[in-house]
């Protein structure tokens, strides 16, 4: 698994455009020193930081001190963090074909699932932005997260008896799930165990993704296979599946153990905080941090290396 994030590195100066000060032996206004490839950026909690901003792309193996940064990109302007990671997984792919995923956060949209499904075949795993956030303290009255529900579609299902019978199916939160009426006629969402999830390549290059889930035996038992990625049908019913499904939603058993991945990226960025004086870059301008990332990059990686081959050889199984 592939897993990336956005760093805001702090600037050499404290100061941003338009900060002046007075020389109070000569009066006269002066700009203060500052960085002017430092932005506003947001992150992925809402806070707002000052600096310039990166997305790295690390990948690591189960043992101790065995991570690889793969890639880097500045992200030019704020709200470019998406189209930033996207250009790092382009290039990644067709040197890593040992990849199966990515791991992100929410800042990775319906497009760019789309993206990774049908032309990259990888697999993204993160969360769907809510309908309503809530609140970060859950001793608030309103801090209940609130999910997205979207009819995906309909669909057709023989039975066992060889009855046919149509499900409506939805999408809550990323996950699956069957919509009706309950018995006071309210609506109810019954969600879908997800069995497997499956890719067919296309002669074109493309990929194709599903999901299959298992009926509960209240809707008589059986598989159900939904697909995953958009097409022309959705197009016309300008539904975006990628943005409300997920192939391995938050509610999925395997979520927790993919996801966990991504602490690694907030490792990272710690590492360079640390190797950073005062937690502050070590140049100006945007081009010159990119030269500090690269030679940060081949530190870890060149120590993964050296850790690697230090490693006893596995021995064969008889």
């Amino acid at each position: 698994m592939l897993y990336a994030d956005g760093k805001v590195v702090t600037p050499l100066f404290r100061a941003k455009p338009g900060e002046t000060r007075t020389d109070k032996a000569t009066g006269e206004i002066k700009q203060l020193r500052y960085d002017s490839d430092g932005a506003l950026h947001f992150e992925g909690t809402g806070e707002v930081a000052w600096g310039t901003k990166f997305v790295i792309v690390a990948a690591r193996a189960p043992e101790e001190r065995a991570r690889m940064i793969l890639d880097l990109e500045w992200v030019p302007k704020p709200g470019g963090e998406a189209s930033a990671a996207m250009d790092c997984f382009r290039r990644l792919s067709p040197h890593t074909p040992g990849a199966q995923g990515v791991i992100y956060d929410a800042a990775l949209r319906g497009v760019h699932h789309q993206e990774f499904l049908r032309e990259l075949g990888l697999l993204p795993v993160n969360r769907v932005t809510a309908a309503v956030k809530g609140a970060d303290k859950p001793r608030r009255k309103d801090g209940r997260r609130v999910e997205k529900s979207v009819h995906i579609e309909d669909k057709r299902i023989v039975l066992g008896d060889g009855t046919v019978k149509t499900y409506s199916l939805y999408g809550r939160g990323g996950e699956i799930g069957i919509g009706e009426l309950s018995d006071i006629g309210e609506p109810e969402f019954i969600p879908l165990s997800r069995i497997r999830t499956h890719r067919i390549k296309d002669k074109g290059g493309l990929f194709r993704w599903y999901n299959d889930y298992r009926l509960p035996q209240s809707h008589g038992g059986g598989t159900i296979t939904v697909r995953l990625h958009n097409n022309e049908e959705d197009a016309a019913r300008k539904l975006n599946r990628t943005e409300n499904v997920r192939p391995i939603p938050a509610s999925d058993p395997d979520f927790a153990a993919l996801y966990a991945r991504r602490n690694d990226s907030e490792s990272i960025n710690r590492g360079l905080d640390d190797s950073m004086w005062l937690g502050r870059a070590h140049s100006i301008g945007h081009a010159r941090q990119h030269l500090n990332l690269i030679g940060y990059a081949l530190m870890v990686n060149s120590l993964t290396i050296y850790e690697h081959r230090r490693r006893p050889p596995l021995t064969s199984v008889a």
